[in-house]
């Protein structure tokens, strides 16, 4: 009995003690893991309350740096634009500047040109960076790309000395010319010389300020309010009726082909300014006695069918360089060429806007010598129409939604008649007719 309690006593001892070391050793854990470590006082420590929610919000790319310039927290923005690298601050003129601030507690402010990542052509990025502390141990890093407003100021300026250029030629002729009319008013063919040259020029600045509106135009409105389906053979007959004298002075041939039953959802109005343009200068650009052609035919697509309007001439054609620039407003491949027909560098691009608004494109072949071709790619009536139906029995509207081009849904005008079917066969263009000479 004596030793059965004995063994009983002992069992008793060591479980107390087990029981006493275990919780001291959860006690000790406990502690260590309260305890901040060398590691996380450089890579978490503790930002002003709210901080963090509002650098979450900002567009502008956010850096926050500790006393060792370490990065404390970053956002994507900042990691794309490079800015941060292996937890450091990589461009060195902000980290000067972090630090500065954090030495006297000034906010700073400078524009930059950064280096951009991924590209060996030399592109820079434009940023303003502003620095200011964050507490007594933080340094806060704001970075803004100032690149597009740049790019943008800079197109709005050349479009401003362009068009300041354009109007001063036509204004100054007329200036010149109004003296010569006076100094010559005892010569009455002088003065019937220099009047057709007024003419002339104030026919120019004329074409010049209404393609300037059509040019705002088609980019401020949206032309699918008032979409509706447009016939192809009509546009493509007015177009050809707005260069006819131009084309047969010069003995130009103009055929048509294809456009039967064709019809594209848009704003007639822009679409034939767009067509317009690209037969004026077909018929501008070519040689006498040359061929200009137009053909339309309908492109199958997953997403809906496309019309295509191609304009071909035999003209100078178009060299690689400018083929990439022919759609800038006010360029010119042959500028004298340009001043002789009167052109202002402007069409192209309406045709571009046109095109974009109305979710399409417009796409260019050429070759020096030979010609050029000049392709509308625009949404398919009947397409457009049947993706709006759809979209009306999603909604339950009652009253339906008119066609979707571009992602925009509009009214459908009542009464518009079904486009005819078209064959599926996208692989050539109708065969032109023999043309005739127009008078």
């Amino acid at each position: 009995m004596d030793v059965n309690a004995a063994v009983a006593a002992v069992a008793a001892i060591a479980g107390v003690l087990t029981g006493v070391i275990a919780m001291l050793a959860v006690r000790f854990s406990e502690r260590e893991q309260r305890r901040p470590t060398r590691t996380s006082l450089h890579t978490d420590p503790v930002l002003p309350p709210g901080v963090d929610t509002v650098l979450s919000v900002l567009r502008s790319s956010a850096v926050v740096l500790d006393e060792a310039d370490a990065v404390v927290k970053a956002s994507s923005a900042a990691y794309a634009l490079g800015l941060v690298r292996g937890g450091k601050l990589a461009v060195e003129p902000m980290l000067k500047m972090a630090r500065d601030t954090r030495r006297d507690g000034e906010i700073r402010q400078v524009e930059l040109d950064l280096p951009r990542r991924g590209t060996g052509r030399g592109e820079a990025l434009a940023v303003s960076a502003r620095v200011a502390p964050l507490g007594s141990r933080l340094v806060l890093l704001l970075v803004e790309d100032l690149t597009e407003a740049r790019r943008i100021e800079a197109v709005r300026r050349d479009f401003v000395a362009n068009v300041s250029h354009e109007l001063k030629t036509p204004v100054g002729a007329l200036s010149l010319l109004s003296e010569a009319v006076m100094d010559a008013s005892d010569d009455p063919e002088a003065v019937e010389r220099f009047a057709g040259r007024m003419q002339i020029e104030a026919t120019r600045l004329t074409n010049l300020v209404q393609e300037l509106i059509d040019l705002s135009r088609v980019q401020n409105d949206d032309p699918l309010e008032d979409a509706e389906p447009v016939r192809v053979d009509e546009l493509v007959a007015e177009a050809i009726d707005r260069c006819r004298h131009a084309a047969g002075t010069k003995e130009i041939t103009m055929a048509a082909a294809g456009a039967d039953d064709l019809r594209i959802w848009g704003n007639r109005g822009q679409l034939a300014a767009a067509l317009g343009n690209l037969v004026e200068n077909a018929v501008n650009y070519s040689p006498a006695r040359t061929r200009v052609g137009i053909a339309a035919r309908t492109v199958v697509q997953p997403g809906g069918d496309l019309i295509e309007i191609a304009v071909t001439d035999q003209g100078i054609g178009i060299s690689e360089k400018d083929k990439e620039r022919v759609f800038e407003r006010f360029y010119r491949v042959d500028p004298a060429r340009s001043r002789a027909t009167g052109g202002t560098g402007l069409g192209l691009a309406i045709v571009k806007h046109v095109a974009a608004s109305h979710g399409g494109e417009v796409t260019v072949w050429s070759a020096e010598g030979q010609g050029s071709t000049f392709t509308l790619r625009l949404p398919e009536a009947r397409a457009a129409r049947d993706r709006a139906h759809r979209m009306s029995h999603r909604d339950d509207d009652t009253e339906g939604l008119g066609g979707e081009a571009g992602g925009a849904s509009h009214p459908t005008p009542h009464g518009s008649a079904d486009p005819s079917p078209h064959s599926s066969d996208p692989s050539a263009y109708a065969t032109l007719p023999s043309p005739e000479v127009l008078p």
